[in-house]
């Protein structure tokens, strides 16, 4: 459905009337699964904003992650977009969703799967694939993430830009997603901030990360127990640690082990207890990092120096990035037998 157009300029795309979200919540009786962290937004002004946060969508293909019963959906098209996809894992949404893509004939491709599992290097046309350098293409992921789903996910889309697959085989694609606000926290947290963590490095040293805005918790229903950032994602043209996704992360892990700790105590479990005091000592002098400050505290260079001298030790021994600490401590319970008091493995505090 168009409007009728003023000479000179292209027609808005503008949506039938339609049941409200809440209708059709009633209609197809839809009812958010705890056990999914299920939390649907009605407020059309407010969908209308996340998707204002994407950017220019006029043309532009889109992904959605878990659509739901279809209230970002609709702003999506409103704003005038040539193609949607929409990932939905939970069949209840399915005939809805249906009923949107009747309602803007040929815009819209409904999947029924699972996010985590879908390929996405095929989701899109070929003509939009951009060289790294360029600017980012004409396609974005927008989703209202269920709380279960939004970590695992966006460490593994992280993943993917690093490698420059999935999603961003067609360039430095662009995401707007949904998060706890202490979660959305974390992934701008700066050097010094108590919020600062694992995520926050890995997601920084890959994208430009903005929190948008905050959306409260009683715009929801049901009504979650936390409000929500809505955040947006630019991969950058060169990441600020260039090293393998794998290697980063396992670094960052270990240093984030024991937060509260000095940032040495965390280095510490990337080597073999034989010779670890050794090793330790000889990957922050190379580093160039004082072993006495919090893993907060370190700054991204300070980061990619640990990355780089750590790699160096594991070029000259293979056998190290293979070490795993915590298969280290299962292994001396074993063969030691050490009373069940002493012998539990060290608790970390990085956050789940």
């Amino acid at each position: 459905f168009c409007l009728m157009a003023a000479p000179g300029k292209v027609a808005a795309f503008r949506l039938p009337p339609l049941p409200t979200i809440g209708e059709i919540i009633k209609l197809f009786r839809l009812k958010a699964l705890k056990q999914l962290s299920q939390n649907f937004l009605l407020d059309l002004r407010l969908t209308d904003k996340i998707v204002k946060q994407a950017g220019e969508l006029k043309n532009a293909y889109v992904c959605e992650v878990g659509p739901g019963p279809g209230g970002i959906t609709r702003s999506i098209l409103s704003a005038g977009v040539e193609q949607l996809l929409l990932i939905e894992k939970d069949a209840r949404f399915i005939p809805g969703l249906e009923m949107l893509s009747e309602a803007a004939p040929g815009k819209v491709r409904i999947i029924h799967g699972d996010i985590l599992t879908y390929k996405m290097e095929k989701a899109f046309p070929k003509h939009l694939k951009k060289n790294w350098e360029d600017e980012p293409p004409d396609i974005h992921i927008i989703g209202n993430l269920p709380f279960s789903v939004s970590t695992p996910l966006i460490i593994k889309w992280l993943a993917n830009v690093s490698k420059r697959d999935g999603p961003f085989i067609y360039g430095r694609t662009q995401m707007t997603l949904t998060f706890q606000k202490e979660v959305g926290e974390r992934l701008i947290a700066n050097p010094g901030s108590k919020q600062r963590s694992r995520l926050s490095i890995m997601a920084q040293h890959l994208c430009t990360v903005e929190n948008c805005f905050i959306i409260p918790g009683q715009a929801f229903v049901p009504k979650p127990e936390v409000d929500v950032a809505v955040v947006h994602f630019t991969p950058l043209v060169q990441p600020k640690i260039e090293q393998p996704f794998e290697l980063v992360e396992k670094v960052v892990q270990s240093v984030f082990q024991f937060r509260r700790k000095y940032c040495f105590r965390g280095i510490e479990t990337l080597f073999p207890e034989n010779g670890r005091l050794k090793r330790t000592e000889q990957l922050m002098m190379t580093a160039d990092v004082d072993p006495t400050l919090r893993p907060f505290q370190l700054s991204m260079s300070q980061f990619r120096n640990l990355c780089n001298a750590y790699r160096k030790m594991c070029d000259e021994d293979p056998s190290l990035f293979l070490f795993n600490y915590r298969e280290e401590l299962r292994q001396k319970k074993m063969t030691r037998s050490l009373p069940e008091s002493t012998s539990q493995p060290e608790q970390t505090e990085e956050e789940n």
